[in-house]
């Protein structure tokens, strides 16, 4: 049966110069031709935040350029957004854009870490983790991470936390 919806790598093609020109990537194209109706989910992510501006400008050249394949397809919805905070983070690129972010770390040997991101620095990320009082920097080969996801916080974090991490004040999102 064919929904007459372009297939995911043809959304990704499609689409792929055009987040690319505003500094994002296609993450990933869900495709849900059992909503009503059909609905296409194109996720993007980049190293500054996806704003709901953002999202607006993107939604809006991606449907001029879907709508604009020959295609049967009489409706979708089109739905532009970040990967969600339960995205485990699997890749340098994850870990630098997750920069100032509260994450928790399984380490390939079963230890479990929960820090801010800092700096990532060749195969390394910094990692800023409470020590007693103080707050110190433990830098953490990729190789080692079996598992990273971002902790949703309720509160700021300290100044001297985020000077750590190398992060300003107007840097961090919550």
């Amino acid at each position: 049966m064919t929904t007459g919806l372009p297939s995911q790598t043809q959304v990704i093609e499609l689409l792929g110069g055009e987040f690319a020109r505003a500094g994002y990537e296609i993450e990933d194209v869900v495709i849900d031709t059992r909503a009503r109706p059909p609905r296409i989910t194109v996720i993007a992510d980049g190293d500054t935040a996806l704003d709901l501006d953002t999202v607006a400008a993107l939604s809006r050249s991606a449907s001029t350029l879907l709508d604009g394949l020959d295609s049967s397809a009489d409706s979708y919805v089109l739905e532009v957004s970040s990967p969600g905070v339960d995205r485990p983070l699997t890749s340098e690129k994850h870990f630098r854009r997750a920069r100032g972010r509260k994450i928790e770390l399984e380490l390939s040997d079963g230890t479990r870490l929960t820090g801010r991101v800092g700096q990532t620095r060749g195969a390394t990320v910094a990692l800023v983790v409470r020590d007693g009082r103080d707050w110190a920097v433990r830098d953490i080969p990729f190789a080692g991470i079996a598992k990273a996801v971002v902790q949703v916080e309720f509160s700021s974090p300290s100044r001297a936390e985020l000077d750590l991490a190398g992060v300003g004040e107007t840097e961090f999102v919550t």
